[in-house]
């Protein structure tokens, strides 16, 4: 089953860089996205949306600051601003305005294809009526995502503070999950049990050889489908962090210059050097 194994660990980063990025104990229960070998963290503290011309950062549904047409409200208060600090609020707002939208997309695609490897790797080992189950799992997922990272005609929003993951992973989402897995545990045992005896041989260790290269022959075709999809994503969320590494440079140095925002880093990363 090496290659049943394999195909499943492609879908470890994919499902990381999606409902596991709001989480974390460490993390204040803020959105955060990196690498498996710690190489790159990135940590959002804010809501944020981005429409043309304008930027808005908030928490629990209230707006903390906004640029807009190159003038800063902070708390609903407009901030003068030297011409120094509003070509920086400026290019601070274009930045994030370029990084947000690529984010979003990151997000669904990564939801994509760890739908379609969960479905491919589990629905011949555990049957149609367990693979049916395990879409309406994944569909759920995605149902909820599209509540906190999404694009509604020329305005892009991400959701990262605690009140936007609870809104959108809380007890109503694990209540849902564990309906799911309840409802349909018992098919799927029973089902793993039946494929694995009905191999071919006689003893029980020709029957989970039978099982085993079955499995391989799963992971094959999982890999044939989305290792490339997988490859190309994690080089797109590698790319996203060497940009956020240089968009905390930039967030610092307009906080530096503006006092209004230096309570307010959106965004936080562990320093690294960048790749080429």
């Amino acid at each position: 089953m090496k290659k049943l194994t394999a195909s499943l660990g492609l879908t470890a980063f994919v499902l990381a860089t999606t409902s596991a990025a709001w989480a974390g104990e460490d993390k204040d229960n803020h959105i955060s996205f990196g690498r498996d070998d710690k190489q790159c963290e990135v940590s959002l503290n804010y809501d944020v949306s981005v429409e043309p011309s304008k930027l808005v950062v908030s928490e629990a549904k209230k707006e903390v600051y906004r640029i807009e047409l190159g003038r800063l409200y902070v708390n609903g208060d407009k901030v003068e601003l030297n011409d120094k600090q509003q070509a920086l609020v400026n290019q601070y707002a274009g930045e994030v305005s370029k990084q947000l939208p690529e984010v979003i997309d990151v997000v669904h695609d990564a939801v994509d294809i760890a739908s379609t490897a969960v479905s491919m790797a589990l629905t011949p080992l555990l049957g149609d009526a367990a693979g049916a189950k395990i879409d309406e799992m994944m569909d759920g997922l995605s149902k909820r995502i599209d509540t906190v990272a999404y694009q509604n005609g020329d305005k892009f929003y991400l959701g990262a503070t605690e009140s936007s993951i609870e809104d959108t992973f809380g007890k109503e989402f694990e209540q849902e999950m564990e309906q799911l897995v309840q409802s349909s545990i018992g098919s799927m045992m029973m089902t793993l049990g039946s494929e694995m005896m009905k191999g071919d041989g006689e003893s029980f260790q020709e029957k989970m050889n039978a099982f085993s290269a079955k499995m391989d022959k799963v992971g094959d075709d999982i890999e044939a489908q989305i290792e490339q999809q997988a490859t190309d994503l994690e080089a797109r969320a590698d790319k996203l962090c060497d940009n956020f590494q240089q968009l905390v440079a930039l967030e610092s140095q307009m906080r530096s210059e503006v006092p209004a925002l230096r309570d307010y880093p959106l965004v936080s990363a562990k320093q690294q050097t960048l790749r080429e």
